[in-house]
């Protein structure tokens, strides 16, 4: 409950047995240790692995809500880089990647835009393009997706700032 007091609320999604689906953890863990000085002491940076929706659903019902709500994941989508770093709307997401979201415990879309327009709760969502998710466990980031983690931190924190 006192996450929800912080004014930004960070979430690093994915699974970190499945190579590139772990950049959002990644992401967490870089901002918490190499980052930790120039993360705003107002903002909360939580791994949430795959398990997002339980804390979405708390968010939704919590009386104090953040003022903002950054997620970052992996995405596979046409005509993109692997590594490239780019922010994605709500209603922007692939059609295929809501399907793995729900496979995933991920909210549905239908969920993330109940939360910004009925709660007033910003919701900016930083992806990287993927190289790929193996058929199998095999945890690690690519080598373009692993040099992408710096690039988005620095990203996540352009959204912590006031003027966002």
């Amino acid at each position: 409950m006192e996450l929800f007091h912080k004014t930004t609320l960070i979430c690093g999604c994915g699974n970190t047995l499945l190579g590139d689906d772990g950049f959002g953890p990644a992401v967490v863990e870089r901002l918490e240790t190499a980052y930790r000085d120039r993360l705003p002491p107002d903002a909360a940076a939580l791994d949430v692995g795959t398990s997002i929706r339980e804390l979405l659903f708390d968010l939704i019902l919590s009386p104090v809500k953040p003022r903002r709500l950054i997620i970052v994941d992996a995405v596979d989508q046409p005509g993109r880089r692997p590594g490239e770093i780019f922010e994605l709307r709500v209603e922007d997401i692939p059609a295929v990647k809501v399907h793995d979201f729900s496979l995933h415990q991920f909210p549905t879309v239908n969920l993330l835009q109940e939360l910004m327009e009925h709660t007033g709760v910003e919701v900016h969502l930083v992806a990287v393009q993927i190289q790929e998710i193996p058929p199998e466990v095999r945890p690690g980031l690519s080598p373009p997706v692993a040099q992408a983690v710096e690039r988005a931190c620095e990203a996540v924190l352009a959204l912590c700032r006031p003027e966002g």
